[in-house]
Formats: C-alpha cells, structure tokens, sequence
C-alpha cells in the first residue's frame, strides 16, 4: 500500500508541477503481444501471451518537446498458464489462467533530446480493471484454482481480484515522433489471486503475495 500510495503522490506531482499544454495534445493508437507470469499463484506455473490494444493521449510538460505524459486506455490480456517445462505430460500442464482487464496507464515519458527520430523512457502507475476471467484445464489435484469456490474446499478459489494496480517501465524508438516502438515491463504491486492465500499444502509460497508481472513489446502510430 505504501507504494502505492508513493508512486500515485509521485505522478500527481509531476503533473501539478509541470507546464502542461493541453491544446498541443496529440492521440494515438496502440497495441502489441504480452508475456505474463504470477508469482506464488499455481503449481505447475508457466507463462501466458496475449495482447493488448488501446488508445493514447501525448501531452506536453514542457517547452521543448521533451517531456510528456502519456495516459491510455487499454484492452490487456494477462494471467498465466501451467505451462512450466519441468511438468510436461502431468495434469495441469496445459491449464490456462486468463485475466483480461481494462488498464488505464499514467505514464511520464521522456525523449533522450529533441530529434524528431530519437529513443526515449517512460514509467509511471498502470490501473487495471477486471473485465472476464478464464480457467482452463485446471490440475486434477487442484481443482480450487477454478473462477468460483468448491464447497469441499471453503475460503479458497481462483477468483482473480476485480482491480489490481501496477508500476509500468518502458523503453523505446520515435520515428518522426509518429510511429514508435515500446519495449514494457510492468511490476505488481497488489495481490491478484487473495483466494489461493489459504490453499491446502505447507509451501511457504501459498501464503506470499500473488503478483501479475506483464513484459509487453508494441507498436504504436501518434496522429499529428
């Protein structure tokens, strides 16, 4: 909670205390591919690819079109899978666990200088909002991961949370300051599957925090 409450106080001050120039916003759109994994959530646990796909505002903080906020508004496909080398062949190996939220990023963006065709970093707090969740091919062993919860197995599902909040890091390419490349790494900082904190077992990674990790690699086109 105290990173929380520190990332979001952080991009608050960085908004009230820039120049920003709302009549020079410029919009765009975005999308691209997903890695995700959950760290201490299920067992087999491997990675998942999705997507995701959105628009974004391009907002100036400054006089040299160098500094930016960059909001969004996203369609993200996250979650994992059982997919984990070590548990080729046994039950759960296939087990798909599909979070696909609505993720609305605050990202500070800044261009390395002024060039129109230039590299640039970008971070800041992502919202994400639970739309639909999918569990597929659960292990035979662990039927409570499923959505809803089993009367055999009271206080424990695999009901993912309805909000989640995240720090995002982003790398990247501008070509004439329109078509871009983003590289993203986006950290969890909220516990994703509360349910599983009380499942059966003595592995001390049941009771730790559920965290959704998200790598993503996009594209995305800034309209003049």
């Amino acid at each position: 909670m105290k990173r929380i409450i520190l990332t979001s106080a952080l991009v608050a001050s960085v908004a009230l205390s820039a120049q920003i120039d709302l009549s020079s916003t410029r919009f765009g759109v975005t999308g691209g591919a997903t890695y995700s994994r959950v760290t201490n959530a299920h067992n087999p646990s491997g990675p998942l690819f999705s997507g995701y796909g959105g628009v974004l505002a391009l907002i100036p903080v400054d006089n040299n079109d160098q500094f930016f906020l960059q909001p969004g508004v996203e369609y993200l496909g996250a979650g994992e899978s059982g997919r984990n080398k070590d548990f080729k062949g046994a039950s759960g190996y296939d087990a798909v666990y599909a979070n696909n939220y609505i993720s609305v990023p605050i990202y500070f963006k800044a261009y390395f200088s002024e060039a129109e065709s230039e590299f640039f970093a970008m971070a800041g707090p992502k919202f994400n909002f639970l739309v639909s969740q999918k569990t597929t091919d659960l292990p035979s062993s662990r039927p409570y991961y499923a959505v809803d919860q089993l009367p055999e197995y009271p206080g424990v599902n695999g009901k993912a949370s309805s909000f989640n909040m995240a720090v995002g890091f982003g790398l990247g390419f501008s070509y004439l300051r329109r078509l871009e490349i983003t590289a993203r790494y986006d950290l969890g900082l909220t516990n994703t599957y509360k349910g599983l904190m009380n499942e059966p077992g003595t592995d001390p990674s049941i009771a730790k925090k559920k965290s959704e990790q998200v790598l993503s690699v996009g594209l995305s086109y800034i309209f003049n």
